[in-house]
């Protein structure tokens, strides 16, 4: 079937290869990077997300360039997605059990999912609803079952909660910049964020661990962070916020499963009910459809696309094959197909 009859094909699978890489580094950064000082770690993982990104940079006649007025965005992005976020798992994982904080990290899609529905109108009926209630419930369970483990760990499970709410931050602002080069978006988020974490870490006095950890803590946060995020950025252009947010929240899954292959053994009937909650959640989600008349609005913008993707009509001579990027128009247009909130589907329900 074409894109246009399965618009959340292609993005739930960009999605699902990022919640794999990202799952995949929470543990091994609890394992690499025992010790090491959050803010140090921190900039360690957006160091390597920043080599990434400037090796994935395309040219300007494939992706659309940031331009000077994403600059404050991506500041913003920075600060919470790059600063914020990472900083308060790093010193969560030193607190509690790999198996909670990574099924915990499940709930950035509930943040992600409000704030997509709180600033971008994206809808979300009865099933997305009670999909999140239940991503909701299972993080409550984890959290009443690291408290009774002691305060030490209920503190580290309220960390990692922190981070998953300037991540759902961070990915909601994200939106605005989806449809630039996803390589110079990653270069420059981390770049800031590195920028930001590095001063802290040297005002707090944090010093740097041995080459053999900073070059894993790189390594993670290359494939982890940078990747992930490149990954991240193209299923939600297709895909819109919330929905990525939600196939994302597979990432914690996988890495509960990579933190008991690593030795975690605290695994308890709460971790295991709770993530059970959680599955169940994003499984429903997952089972979305919406469809409808709807109608498009004139609209000019610039931004990577093809031509089989029956919103892009304009005409070249010759045809381009393949994707492209450069400034186009939209004519105003009704028609009915399956369609998620992506950059053209931004109507009110």
């Amino acid at each position: 079937m074409s894109g246009l009859n399965r618009p959340a094909l292609k993005g739930g699978l960009l999605a699902f290869l990022a919640a794999t890489l990202f799952g995949i580094s929470t543990p091994l950064v609890q394992s690499v990077g025992g010790g090491v000082g959050a803010f140090t770690t921190a900039a360690l993982l957006y160091a390597g997300a920043a080599l990434v990104g400037a090796l994935l940079r395309q040219p300007a006649e494939r992706e659309a360039a940031i331009h000077k007025g994403d600059l404050p965005r991506l500041g913003w992005m920075a600060l919470f997605g790059a600063g914020l976020g990472p900083v308060a798992l790093a010193w969560g994982l030193q607190h509690t059990s790999g198996t909670s904080a990574s099924l915990m990290l499940t709930l950035e899609a509930v943040f992600t999912a409000l704030l997509a529905r709180a600033l971008y109108g994206e809808v979300m009926d009865r099933r997305v609803w009670s999909a999140m209630a239940l991503l909701f419930m299972g993080g409550i369970v984890l959290i009443l079952d690291r408290g009774s483990s002691g305060t030490n760990e209920l503190l580290g499970a309220l960390a990692v909660l922190g981070a998953t709410l300037s991540w759902g931050i961070d990915n909601t602002l994200s939106r605005s910049v989806a449809e630039r080069d996803p390589g110079q978006v990653v270069l420059v988020k981390s770049a800031f964020g590195v920028a930001l974490t590095v001063l802290i870490a040297n005002i707090m006095g944090e010093t740097l661990p041995s080459w053999s950890t900073v070059a894993g803590l790189l390594m993670i946060g290359g494939a982890g962070y940078g990747l992930s995020l490149r990954l991240y950025l193209l299923a939600q252009r297709a895909f819109g916020a919330a929905r990525t947010g939600s196939v994302f929240a597979f990432a914690p899954f996988i890495g509960a499963v990579v933190a008991v292959a690593l030795g975690d053994r605290s695994m308890s009937w709460g971790v295991a009910l709770g993530g059970t909650l959680m599955l169940l959640g994003v499984m429903l989600h997952l089972v979305e459809s919406h469809g409808h008349e709807h109608v498009h609005e004139e609209l000019t913008h610039e931004h990577a696309h093809a031509h089989d993707d029956g919103h892009h009509t304009h005409r070249h001579d010759p045809m381009p094959v393949g994707p492209h990027s450069h400034a186009h128009r939209h004519e105003p247009t009704r028609h009915t197909h399956a369609h998620v909130p992506d950059a053209h589907h931004t109507h009110r329900h």
